[in-house]
């Protein structure tokens, strides 16, 4: 068995597309998956499969959401030892991380077109910063992330491919309990 993290993209946000993690373990556990865990509201699920397709654990996951709650939901899947990659070459390592939350890091579909992320880091995001690593894009607000132009949405837009966002101390909580034994 194999497990994976997938990261559900706006749900349980301002009152639109509620799901709720009990009924959500409970309608996955249809799928062939052990061992279903969620942690906090935002949508992270953390399973294990015998499959290796990671493609099609993410349509699985998908069609039984809109199965089951009549929306569709993007999914961004990723493995321990991805996340565990992730948390190693956070650029923002000698900042204080005791209990931050930042950086954040945006789990991004693929690595970025070459001529997308040009495109994106002419973009004046004020004093908020980002740093583009393959598949992922660490974010540094200087204020808060809720008032950023450096949103999910011009993510998506401005790179063409799908991304949600965690905060630093949901990285590090998803990798503690996909990899404990």
């Amino acid at each position: 068995m194999k497990t994976y993290i997938a990261l559900l993209r706006g749900i349980n946000v301002s009152g639109h597309k509620i799901i709720k993690m009990d009924l959500l373990r409970k309608v996955l556990s249809e799928l062939d998956f052990e061992n279903i865990r969620t942690y906090i509201q935002s949508g992270n699920i953390i399973f294990e499969s015998k499959s290796t397709d990671i493609p099609k654990l993410e349509k699985q996951i998908a069609d039984t959401i809109f199965t089951h709650f009549g929306f569709v939901v993007p999914i961004i899947m990723i493995t321990p030892e991805e996340l565990k990659t992730v948390i190693e070459k956070n650029p923002y390592s000698k900042e204080n991380l005791d209990d931050a939350t930042q950086p954040y890091v945006s789990f991004l579909s693929e690595i970025p077109k070459t001529e997308h992320l040009q495109v994106f880091k002419t973009i004046d995001f004020k004093d908020d910063q980002f740093v583009n690593i393959d598949k992922t894009l660490y974010l540094w607000y200087a204020n808060a992330a809720g008032n950023s132009k450096l949103s999910n949405a011009i993510i998506e837009s401005k790179l063409q491919l799908r991304s949600t966002a965690r905060n630093w101390k949901t990285v590090l909580k998803l990798y503690e309990l996909a990899t404990a034994k």
